[in-house]
């Protein structure tokens, strides 16, 4: 490297109780409290002879989520990190301890669930996701997509995909309103049919009901979810719903005179825009009866814009019902960014689907230990809003110096850390858990 000042700059890697995790123990306490590892871990049955075994199931789901949440995606990262300081801390070991399980370990555990187990274990991640909640709400949104998944191998259930022109999965995923990750299912990367759709929801509303039996949900989709099925599914269930309908002649006919002078009014004060909505009842041919159906109409410069949905909403007026309620199922979109981009959901290179499927579950276990820990902060600041990147780059990854006493640990951190004040915060208010 190039001197400085005149003297030479040498970097060496041996600083032996030195990290640049020093704010894990954050997603630590989080992930302690919430017990996710144990839940999973519980789902599976271990053929290993409990004598011979080094690293438990719910050590080797934590180490695996933690890596995943502190940005370390590829399990590779592990014959690196299973030495490291502040990982063994957060594991519940000394610096001078055994060492944390390999790649090949968490390999072996990805592998490991039966189609059964990993029933059981979205049926536990719905679990722990309704013992979340402080009490039981009165109601909740349901935000139901999928997304596409490429794949670069011959995994079981891979298909090509003619839009995105590439092979891989399309796993169905769903938030609540508050951006709480609920569930995600593997699949092959093609449109849902509504029968599909309808056996998981049947589960997934089934697994919520017996935590919440009096609780109202809402199903919020775009159109892929408007399916007959789908519908029927719903007022059998007492279920509220909002989907997106693609357009069709029939449903055109009812909204020509409005396109008409919607597009007249902008072609007379041309720079303009017109919004307008209406509001009819309508089928498809092959629903089963009419619904409530609302058209919003915008025109402008590019000339007009009409999209549909359909609700089970007796009350409401259109512009609230598309603005205020539709409209906000955009939100999931950033949920599932930061799902995929900011921790690696798409990391499914296992050959197996069961493997992958596995690997949607570590994921989705470290989404909620990101959002809790978002949670955590206080309500009207920025760190409410962050992405869970940014979030971990001034939290968690943090140079730590790690001093083992024989009364007490000490993690010197450096003194110049900009985030000091929002760091203690968070781990004041860690062993209250107030999300």
């Amino acid at each position: 490297m190039s001197p400085v000042a005149g003297k030479p700059v040498v970097a060496r890697f041996d600083g032996e109780l030195l990290s640049s995790d020093g704010g894990l123990l954050t997603l630590r306490e989080v992930e302690k409290r919430l017990g996710i590892a144990e839940l999973l871990a519980a789902c599976i049955d271990d053929p290993r002879a409990p004598e011979r075994v080094q690293h438990g199931l719910d050590q080797i789901i934590r180490f695996r989520m933690l890596m995943i949440a502190a940005g370390y995606e590829d399990g590779n990262d592990a014959g690196a990190l299973r030495r490291d300081a502040m990982f063994k801390l957060a594991m519940e070991r000394l610096p001078e301890d055994a060492d944390l399980c390999s790649q090949a370990t968490i390999s072996r555990a990805e592998n490991l669930p039966t189609p059964r187990a990993l029933l059981r274990m979205g049926q536990a991640m719905i679990g722990q996701y309704c013992a979340s909640f402080r009490t039981v709400p009165k109601r909740i949104v349901l935000d139901i997509d999928d997304t596409f998944d490429a794949v670069h191998g011959t995994q079981q259930l891979r298909l090509f995909n003619a839009h995105y022109d590439d092979y891989g999965f399309q796993p169905i995923v769903v938030f609540d309103g508050d951006g709480r990750m609920v569930a995600a299912v593997l699949r092959p990367a093609c449109r849902p049919k509504g029968t599909e759709i309808v056996k998981w929801l049947r589960r997934l509303i089934t697994a919520i009901r017996s935590h919440w039996p009096r609780t109202e949900i809402m199903l919020r989709g775009d159109s892929h979810y408007c399916t007959p099925e789908v519908l029927r599914f719903c007022r059998a269930r007492r279920l509220d719903y909002i989907f997106g309908v693609a357009p069709t002649a029939t449903l055109r006919r009812h909204v020509a005179t409005l396109e008409a002078s919607s597009a007249g009014y902008v072609a007379q004060t041309p720079g303009t825009r017109r919004r307008r909505y209406k509001e009819f009842h309508d089928a498809a041919a092959s629903w089963d009866r009419v619904e409530r159906i609302i058209a919003r109409v915008e025109a402008g410069p590019l000339g007009v814009d009409t999209r549909f949905i359909v609700t089970s909403l007796t009350a409401g007026s259109p512009r609230r019902l598309y603005e205020d309620l539709y409209c906000a199922r955009g939100q999931a979109e950033n949920h599932i960014k930061a799902w995929k981009r900011h921790l690696a959901a798409d990391r499914t290179s296992c050959s197996r689907a069961s493997a992958n499927q596995m690997r949607l579950f570590l994921h989705l276990g470290a989404y909620r230990l990101m959002w809790v820990l978002r949670a955590l902060m206080p309500r009207r600041s920025l760190w409410r809003r962050c992405q869970f990147d940014t979030m971990r780059l001034r939290l968690i990854k943090l140079a730590v110096r790690i001093e083992t006493l024989s009364k007490s640990i000490r993690l010197h951190l450096p003194r110049s850390s900009p985030d000091q004040a929002i760091l203690a915060y968070a781990l004041a208010r860690l062993p209250r858990l107030v999300t």
